[in-house]
């Protein structure tokens, strides 16, 4: 190697699974001084998976007060929060992972673009640990015309569940919730994502997150799927939280229950998620609060890129 050469170490996690080779893909580069912003989206679409994340170390008194900053990419572009990214960076930060003999604190700060989000850690009964990250209040946005929706992405509207709404809910990635009527229906949805592209630009959303109440495993409550412009999401920690407003705010799941929702199967790479919300009264109205997503991680790979 040149001596230019600037060398650059990445993690690479495997979330919301306890076995290798499910979940959902994550490269962490533990030390990202020194990269511009065009070096990380070229590096993010070098490892082409769904996110790519980028650890910026600060002194220590700044990370104490304001957390670790991270920024996450797609391999398109630059996200203000994604769940399963920030999950697997809190992993790598709080030395859960292998190979290092830092100690293990219970909490972990991100300082991402949609601001701090923090990660907690549990010890399991089987001896595992599951992260759960804190998202930021829901906000609930335009309700869907079903057949609208149906109409753009090339389902029948009988499709869709018809005792729940469409809704766009952001925990800071706007999502439109859309229930189908069964697991058959979610087993065989495919549609282009331009189709979808289409519908999304002219409402609030910027993805759709398919469930069903119907799931293959009965011990979940829902089972998930989600399409976009780099094909499918074995798991998407940010749109799981906006389902978990979602299913307080509609009856799918009581306050404070934590609930498991199934995804990735289709795909060969099953997903576990936990979620939980809370709910407050505000006024003459109540506000769902404090939401919450877990899952375990493991960790599949090390290396360096060379640039």
């Amino acid at each position: 190697m040149p001596p230019s050469g600037r060398n650059f170490a990445y993690v690479l996690l495997d979330v919301f699974t306890k076995t290798a080779m499910h979940g959902n893909q994550l490269a962490v580069f533990t030390d990202a001084g020194g990269l511009s912003d065009c070096e990380m989206q070229a590096l993010a679409r070098e490892t082409n998976l769904s996110e790519t994340t980028f650890i910026l170390p600060r002194d220590a008194a700044t990370e104490a007060t304001s957390g670790h900053r991270v920024r996450i990419f797609t391999v398109q572009e630059e996200l203000p929060f994604a769940g399963h990214a920030t999950l697997g960076t809190a992993f790598v930060l709080s030395g859960q992972s292998a190979n290092t003999d830092a100690a293990t604190p219970s909490e972990i700060v991100l300082d991402l673009n949609v601001g701090p989000i923090s990660v907690r850690y549990e010890p399991q009964p089987d001896g595992s640990t599951l992260g759960e990250m804190t998202q930021v209040n829901p906000t609930f946005g335009q309700l869907h015309n079903g057949e609208a929706l149906a109409r753009a992405i090339g389902l029948s509207p009988g499709d869709l569940d018809p005792a729940l709404p469409i809704q766009t809910v952001s925990t800071g990635m706007p999502f439109a919730i859309v229930p189908l009527r069964s697991l058959a229906v979610a087993q065989r949805l495919s549609f282009a994502w331009q189709q979808a592209a289409e519908y999304l630009a002219q409402t609030d959303a910027k993805f759709l997150y398919f469930v069903t109440r119907e799931t293959v495993d009965p011990n979940f409550r829902l089972h998930a799927r989600m399409i976009f412009y780099n094909a499918e999401d074995p798991a998407t920690g940010s749109a799981a939280g906006c389902c978990a407003a979602w299913a307080v705010k509609h009856g799918v799941a009581q306050p404070e229950e934590l609930f498991w929702v199934e995804q990735g199967i289709e795909m060969l790479r099953p997903s576990h998620i936990r979620l939980r919300a809370g709910m407050q009264s505000a006024g003459h109205d109540n506000q769902v609060v404090n939401v919450r997503v877990g899952g375990s991680v493991v960790e599949v790979a090390r290396g360096e890129f060379l640039l």
